[in-house]
């Protein structure tokens, strides 16, 4: 059985491209509002039910949460994949920078994963939110992914790692 999201009817929060703008326990500026550090964000959802939700070819969506949480598994294991090989922390930090410094694509454009999920941008500055949520979801995940992926001494977590040599959804990641 896939895990779903939690944030099933959020009130009051904006959408693009038909995805929910959550709340984040972030640090880093984006459009995303703040959330309370005590409480439980998508980014937390997306990284403890990774390890079982990777091992699903289909996912039923029952929210618009759940697109956003299926982006965020992708996204971890292409992440994980870039830190597939590196022996050190600081070897897997810059990995993982070098991931965020990539264009983020947007519905619409090439390179964007899951074509039909989410529907397309109807202006500009809708695809620009979008785009710059993403890129603060994704730099968010990344950080808290690396501490998860590593342990306390910068040696790399086999039981975290492995699971880079799955595929999430049959996609292959290039």
């Amino acid at each position: 059985m896939v895990y779903h999201s939690s944030f099933v009817d959020e009130e009051g929060v904006s959408t693009a491209c038909g995805c929910p703008l959550l709340p984040l326990k972030s640090h880093i500026k984006g459009p995303a509002p703040v959330s309370d550090q005590d409480r439980t964000d998508i980014v937390d959802e997306a990284i403890t039910f990774f390890r079982a939700n990777v091992f699903f070819r289909n996912f039923d969506i029952k929210s618009p949460a759940d697109k956003l949480l299926i982006y965020l598994t992708f996204y971890i294991n292409n992440a994980l994949k870039r830190l597939e090989g590196r022996r050190t922390l600081a070897e897997g930090t810059k990995a993982i920078i070098n991931l965020g410094l990539e264009k983020v694509p947007v519905p619409g454009e090439s390179g964007f994963p899951f074509p039909g999920l989410f529907p397309l941008p109807e202006s500009h500055e809708e695809a620009e939110l979008f785009r710059n949520y993403l890129k603060q979801i994704r730099e968010e995940t990344s950080g808290r992914l690396l501490s998860v992926a590593y342990r306390h001494n910068g040696t790399p977590n086999k039981w975290w790692l492995a699971f880079a040599k799955r595929k999430f959804m049959n996609i292959i990641i290039p």
